[in-house]
């Protein structure tokens, strides 16, 4: 009989997305198939204790069910690198350069990829300069951040010193994107350099006028219709741009592009997630059933991509 895969489900960790880490964690643990032995490694906000435990608990492979800083920007990955345990999902550069929204956008601006006009402002800048962008309205979010946090709308130039307020309580920098009207869908991604796309979702907000923190993980906080009410076309360039955009970051095993369709009919790439929500109401496993996959099923492509490709 063959020895069961010992994984480590690694969830929390030291970010403002501690809570939406672990109930990830605690839905991979529940829906990890019966061929693997799961293990729940709780990282708290502070201390290493975690670690005794990750160590004697010799797993054989890391899931990191964790998003936001310190999970989902090479930190911890480049910790197990340095153990010498293999872990799920992206490696250290394509998690930085994820969760770097400045270093992200740079990149997609050389390989002449669609993105926002944008401009970058520092904490302790005075001046900003705006022209590039015109009239309100903006959007604003901290530059090194996931799921929505600290970003917002302005649609008054009077409003934004308390919507950059917000992203630098978060971030020492934040992003100034010129406002796409359009439709938000998102795609996700399923592979290495084979790597193939799941059904295009289209995201209607209910809570909030965009996907924001609420709207992403309350139960009624925005309609997802899965597939996008958009052409053939449009889904096949939104599927194309999406998995030229995991590779291009060198991305693995997982990911989920964001989009603005600009006037319904352009894709904006705004960014791409390295680690995707994998709560009860998250989009990626939503797309993977619309697919094909169960959730079990989801996560044992993860956890192949990541041992034997």
């Amino acid at each position: 009989m063959n020895k069961k895969l010992r994984v480590a489900v690694l969830m929390g960790g030291n970010s403002s997305e501690y809570e939406i880490s672990i109930i990830s964690g605690r839905e991979v643990m529940v829906n990890l198939p019966k061929k693997f032995v799961g293990i729940p490694i709780v990282i708290p906000k502070q201390g290493n204790q975690w670690l005794d435990k990750l160590l004697k608990a010799k797993p054989d492979i890391c899931f990191i069910a964790m998003h936001g800083p310190f999970g989902e920007d090479g930190k911890i990955q480049g910790m197990l690198d340095t153990l010498g345990i293999k872990y799920t999902g992206s490696q250290v550069a394509a998690s930085a350069i994820g969760m770097d929204k400045i270093l992200f956008r740079k990149i997609m601006k050389a390989e002449n990829l669609p993105i926002p006009e944008y401009t970058v402002v520092d904490k302790k800048e005075k001046k900003i300069d705006l022209s590039q962008l015109g009239n309100p309205p903006y959007f604003v979010k901290p530059y090194d951040q996931g799921s929505s946090v600290g970003a917002s709308i302005v649609k008054r130039s009077g409003n934004l010193k308390k919507a950059l307020k917000l992203a630098f309580k978060f971030s020492d920098k934040a992003l100034i994107d010129e406002y796409v009207k359009g439709m938000e869908v998102t795609c996700g991604v399923l592979g290495n350099e084979d790597a193939k796309a799941l059904p295009v979702i289209e995201i209607v907000p209910k809570k909030g006028e965009f996907f924001d923190y609420e709207s992403k993980y309350t139960e009624s906080g925005s309609d997802e219709i899965v597939p996008a009410r958009i052409s053939k076309r449009l889904t096949k360039a939104v599927q194309e741009l999406s998995i030229k955009v995991h590779k291009t970051i060198g991305a693995k095993g997982f990911s989920r592009v964001d989009f603005i369709l600009r006037e319904n009919k352009y894709p904006v790439i705004l960014e791409i997630n390295t680690i995707p929500g994998l709560t009860p109401v998250s989009l990626f496993p939503k797309a993977a059933k619309a697919y094909g996959l169960s959730y079990s099923e989801l996560l044992d492509r993860i956890i192949r991509y990541s041992i034997y490709e």
